[in-house]
């Protein structure tokens, strides 16, 4: 069903909640629990403020392309259907706009950030500086970014879990043998070193 004609020209739909499908390439993997419940309360009694976006599959299923968290909400309440723009754009296009809100977002980990940024970059096959004008960060931050995916799993796990800064992931970085990065890594944490 449609509703008001609101966001650029485009129309806001009820659509049934079993029809939308997460978008496998979601950079974001981690979701806070208590969050997702206390935005689940938030929805209950004030309703979705922003509506979820879509792109139509087919003529019964959806794939989102941003909201995963006020989709799940929506979802621990038992709500049927949710507020939707539906947006025509093809798998490329989904994906850059799925991972540009996550960049945009407050509450994403250094790792996440870090590996939206790689995915933008072989995806859309950009470089760099492309990445930088599009999305409004210097490319030395973008650098930083990705030099944290050098890093060992243990070690961007701990970064994950806050045990470690980005500060400390990208000094660690700068060490390319991975046991001396891990040993480092522990004298950081047992030491408690800045």
């Amino acid at each position: 069903k449609s509703d008001l004609n609101l966001k650029n020209n485009e129309l806001i739909n009820e659509i049934k909640i079993n029809q939308i499908e997460i978008n496998p390439n979601q950079p974001r993997k981690n979701f806070n629990t208590k969050k997702i419940e206390e935005l689940s309360i938030s929805i209950k009694n004030l309703g979705l403020i922003q509506p979820i976006t879509v792109r139509k599959i087919n003529d019964d299923k959806f794939q989102l392309i941003s909201g995963e968290r006020r989709l799940r909400a929506s979802k621990l309440i038992g709500l049927q259907n949710i507020p939707s723009y539906i947006r025509s754009v093809n798998d490329s296009e989904s994906l850059e706009m799925a991972l540009i809100e996550n960049i945009q977002r407050e509450d994403l980990d250094s790792i996440e950030i870090a590996i939206t940024y790689q995915k933008l970059i072989e995806e859309l096959s950009i470089t760099q500086d492309d990445l930088s004008k599009r999305i409004g960060k210097k490319r030395s931050t973008i650098t930083n970014y990705l030099r944290l995916l050098k890093l060992d799993p243990i070690i961007q796990s701990g970064i994950r879990d806050g045990f470690l800064s980005m500060g400390h992931g990208r000094e660690l970085a700068s060490i390319e043998n991975r046991e001396i990065q891990l040993e480092v890594y522990q004298k950081i944490l047992s030491k408690g070193l800045s």
